[in-house]
């Protein structure tokens, strides 16, 4: 059955939610005056959900009211965790790296001209196309919306190239398949006060949990990182555990990182053998090189998890051989020998009893053909990297005796 995805407001709680039929349950973003603090699941009665029933299911949330607490103290002493001095949010650059997905990307700019204008830009990049539904889908918003095509596939390619063209020098990625909050792009941007953070993450929620598919991908695979903000730098975590400090999804940079850290690995994440891992080893090297990133709950998106069950597998695999293929890359060529416990800690704590959990059947146990579909690209994950990492060296080389071809910029007339 599916679960209704709500948004609500602790201080202005309607008497009744209604309209939720078809409905056993809810999932409800928590706010306070606009700030996210939590989320909890509610059970609808009779297609509806009282407030009553929403202040008694939120009354056993001890850390959502201890946030609630922080944030009126903050009020009251007029005071800002973020320490911001800026008369106005710094200009940015919105990049949207795409691939034949005209509708999500349709919802996606939706949301994105509807931010706040703080003099942003919102940038297209359309990875290697297979219609011109993409550029169709862009040439609607006319000079709100500046339109790119690379060719050459791969996110981390797309990535790149929207650092290259971003007009201004602090550039937040959204997914196409994710809508932002009004707030989500201010929230990300204030955090870069600090010279020394070089990235900045934000809350991930699902759009929707109307399928099968989606309710276990936000079970089993979630984007959140939690309600609470937080910096890291290596001495506040290893950098092998950087997909701690958030999703790619949901993300800012600076675009000196270029020059700074170097550009995101090529060799790593969707269009590539290795399917995933773009994000976080990017944010692994950030860390490494001993620049801050910020986890901001504040820059909210809302994300819309794969529908089938053939998508979400397909995912999770993806997410398998990403994730050690990011592992061969830290230990092949970071030297980072500490990826050898990590992995073999997630097999033991994670990976392993989920695996045992769904042959016996247990109530708690997590549908076994995930778990297997996981487990088989991990094991895959080291040697697509190796594939991977040959054909970037062959595309350099080829790149180093012909010019680029089909990297055209266009702006909307």
């Amino acid at each position: 059955m599916p679960t209704k995805v709500l948004d609500l407001d602790l201080e202005q709680l309607p008497p009744v939610i209604a309209d939720l039929v078809g409905y056993p349950r809810a999932l409800a973003l928590l706010r306070w005056r606009g700030k996210p603090v939590g989320q909890v699941i509610l059970d609808v009665h009779h297609d509806q959900i009282t407030r009553a029933d929403v202040l008694t299911a939120v009354s056993l949330l001890e850390e959502v009211w201890m946030r609630v607490d922080r944030l009126l103290l903050y009020e009251i002493l007029d005071w800002d965790e973020v320490d911001v001095l800026q008369a106005e949010p710094p200009r940015a650059t919105v990049a949207v790296c795409t691939r034949d997905r005209p509708e999500d990307l349709h919802r996606c700019l939706e949301a994105l001209i509807r931010l706040p204008d703080d003099g942003q830009e919102i940038l297209v990049v359309d990875n290697n196309p297979s219609t011109d539904e993409t550029y169709q889908v862009v040439m609607r918003y006319g000079e709100k919306v500046r339109y790119i095509r690379e060719d050459q596939p791969g996110l981390d390619i797309a990535r790149n190239r929207a650092l290259r063209e971003a007009k201004y020098e602090l550039i937040a990625f959204n997914d196409d398949d994710a809508v932002p909050d009004p707030g989500w792009l201010r929230a990300l941007v204030r955090n870069f006060r600090d010279p020394a953070v070089m990235c900045v993450t934000g809350l991930t929620m699902p759009f929707e949990l109307e399928t099968e598919a989606q309710e276990w991908f936000e079970r089993y695979s979630p984007f959140s990182r939690g309600f609470q903000r937080k910096v890291y730098d290596w001495e506040v975590i290893n950098p092998v555990s950087a997909v701690r400090v958030g999703v790619g999804a949901n993300m800012a940079v600076r675009r000196s990182v270029l020059d700074l850290v170097g550009p995101f690995n090529e060799a790593l994440d969707t269009g590539t053998p290795t399917r995933s891992g773009g994000d976080v080893e990017m944010f692994a090297r950030i860390l490494r090189k001993g620049y801050r990133i910020v986890y901001d709950p504040a820059a909210l998106s809302w994300h819309r998890h794969r529908r089938s069950w053939e998508d979400l597998r397909k995912a999770l695999y993806g997410y398998g051989v990403g994730v050690y293929a990011t592992f061969t890359h830290n230990l092949l060529y970071e030297w980072e020998f500490f990826v050898l416990v990590q992995a073999i800690n997630w097999f033991v704590m994670d990976q392993f009893p989920n695996l045992l959990r769904g042959f016996l059947h247990r109530p708690d146990s997590l549908p076994l053909d995930l778990v297997v579909t996981e487990l088989t690209g991990c094991l895959a994950g080291p040697w697509a990297y190796v594939r991977s990492r040959k054909a970037v060296r062959r595309k350099m080389m080829k790149d180093d005796k012909h010019s680029t071809v089909g990297q055209r910029s266009y702006t909307n007339p």
